[in-house]
């Protein structure tokens, strides 16, 4: 089952919604406000491994990932 991020365009917090077969209009509502009004996330695929490392390598995020203010257009994405 897909899970798509959404972020409310008008209280702004952000919410997953887990579509079944096909996105549908309907199962898309704002958990906190009940608002219609969204746009689709653009997420980081969960890829899970037996496979444990003691290092960490990855990146930091910058300060405005996860937020309202990330469109996920800068140059992290790319």
């Amino acid at each position: 089952m897909p899970t798509y991020e959404y972020q409310c365009t008008d209280c702004g917090k952000p919410y997953d919604v887990f579509h079944k077969s096909k996105e549908l209009i309907e199962d898309i509502v704002c958990p906190s406000c009940g608002s219609a009004n969204a746009k689709r996330l653009m997420s980081i695929p969960s890829i899970g491994s037996s496979i444990k490392s003691n290092t960490t390598n990855a990146a930091p995020a910058c300060e405005y990932a996860n937020t309202p203010s990330c469109s996920g257009n800068c140059d992290m994405f790319k």
